[in-house]
């Protein structure tokens, strides 16, 4: 046990250890594959002191060429370690290495788009009036509180806390135990940004809850930027409400992957088992409602449950394998549970779940399921399952997918598979989802904002607007009149 690694803290510069240690382990063996110092609200204290004191004395907020020169090494030393990230990631988090490597590729190019931006934002200037001068500057809101899950912690993590530290925020991050060794890399990465002032990024992870409470509730940190389910969101924003923070929420998805007659299935059908099997569904915007128009629906129905019947669940250790284990068993065991209850009212087409016999059983491993449902009332089609299980639901026409489609509370993203060249936009323009594919699903730009409408939370994260969720702007009027 003594030569397992062990992760710790990053706080105002300096690793730091909890009194609580914990157990990290590998989800499709159960074995134990390190330890961790388990932080909570001890930590967040120090962090958000940190940050704070970083933001007022320092020269972060003021100076853009800093801020980009250290988000621009920040990113090449991701790259450095690169093969390492994805390997632990893959492991601690039992993503398959492509999946794994996928999410830390995207990661690198992100740092450095914000890097860029941090270069490249800028107000507004007027003669208002004659002699009257009026401008707009940007300037950083303060310390930024991020809070990012366990289900892909790289990413999730750096797509809040870059454009905080490119629009001249301090950071007080807090990371799920789950993944805590992966965290702990991530730390030292960011730690070796040598040109990254002392205390502007401070990162702490726990198991529990008493941490990121403190961050939200905390009067000395000024925006909070969490991803994470929508439960968890209402309640950040409840006790977030006495000091009015900044908030930028992505939260929970129930993708509706709306599939036309006149749809190309063979293009179809792949992405829509990968839009269910990816990150063994735990993704905000799994393809978790399959709505097809009645006239392919057999054949749709026929194709695509062949094709999850056929994805090779294992681990990441296995080349072969297409999809890994869920987080830990007690997830396993919730969607299984979620997938026979759904038989009382469905009719289940392809029944997945549990894996309890065989070299998988240790593990955390499930196979993709796809239930039929007529009603959208059904719990399974209103609650985000986390986790590869798709709903199989017949429509007639645009009026009803579109009636379909927006049934449920939530809002995050939608796809659309037609031939017709107007359809995406017109049923597009419909859907009450603040991102819309075409003939493609999960393709995510660092250039373009993503974010949900209704439950799925608040502001918006990528583009320019993220800097501005980190941000303040400052109105100054200038009288200048012409002389006499």
């Amino acid at each position: 046990m003594n030569d397992l690694p062990h992760a710790r803290h990053f706080i105002d510069g300096a690793w730091t250890e909890s009194g609580t240690v914990g157990e990290s382990t590998d989800p499709a063996t159960g074995e134990v594959l390190g330890t961790f110092a388990d932080g909570g609200a001890p930590e967040a204290r120090a962090a958000i002191d940190a940050a704070r004191r970083a933001f007022e004395t320092g020269d972060w907020a003021r100076d853009r060429d800093l801020r980009a020169r250290a988000l621009f090494e920040m990113s090449d030393r991701m790259a450095e370690r690169r093969d390492e990230l994805v390997g632990l990631l893959s492991r601690e988090n039992g993503k398959i290495p492509a999946e794994a490597a996928l999410e830390v590729d995207l990661t690198i190019s992100k740092i450095r788009y914000y890097g860029a931006l941090a270069l490249t934002e800028s107000g507004r200037a007027s003669e208002v009036k004659p002699g009257l001068y009026s401008m707009t500057l940007r300037q950083p809101a303060g310390v930024a509180g991020v809070i990012a899950p366990w289900n892909s912690p790289v990413i999730l993590s750096v797509r809040s806390f870059a454009p905080a530290l490119a629009a001249g925020a301090t950071v007080a991050l807090k990371l799920p135990a789950q993944t805590a060794l992966t965290n702990s890399l991530l730390y030292e990465i960011v730690a070796a940004t040598t040109a990254l002032p002392r205390g502007v990024f401070n990162a702490f992870t726990e198991s529990g809850s008493s941490g990121a409470r403190l961050i939200v509730a905390d009067p000395g940190v000024d925006v909070i930027s969490y991803t994470g389910s929508t439960h968890v969101g209402r309640s950040i924003m409840a006790d977030a409400s006495a000091s009015l923070k900044g908030m930028s929420l992505e939260l929970g998805g129930k993708t509706p992957m709306i599939v036309f007659d006149d749809a190309d299935l063979d293009a179809a059908v792949p992405v829509l088992t990968k839009a269910i099997t990816t990150f063994t569904g735990q993704f905000c915007m799994t393809g978790s409602r399959i709505l097809v128009q009645r006239g392919v629906a057999d054949a749709l129905r026929t194709r695509l449950s062949a094709a999850l019947e056929a994805v090779r669940v294992g681990p990441g250790t296995d080349p072969t394998s297409q999809m890994g284990p869920l987080i830990d068993r007690a997830n396993a065991d919730r969607v299984e549970k979620e997938i026979s209850d759904a038989a009382e009212y469905a009719r289940i087409l392809v029944r997945g779940g549990r894996i309890t016999d065989g070299p998988l059983a240790a593990g955390a491993f499930l196979r993709p399921a796809l239930v039929e449902v007529d009603e959208v009332d059904r719990p399974i089609v209103q609650q985000e399952i986390f986790g590869p299980v798709a709903t199989f639901e017949v429509f007639d026409d645009e009026a009803d997918a579109v009636a379909r489609a927006n049934a449920t509370e939530f809002g995050l993203a939608a796809s659309i598979w037609t031939r017709d060249v107007d359809r995406p936009l017109r049923v597009g323009r419909e859907l009450e989802a603040g991102t819309v594919w075409a003939n493609t699903w999960a393709v995510i730009v660092d250039q373009m904002e993503e974010g949900g409408f209704k439950q799925s939370g608040v502001g918006r994260l990528n583009g320019e607007r993220a800097l501005e969720e980190f941000q303040e702007i400052k109105h100054i009027v200038h009288p200048a009149p012409r002389a006499s």
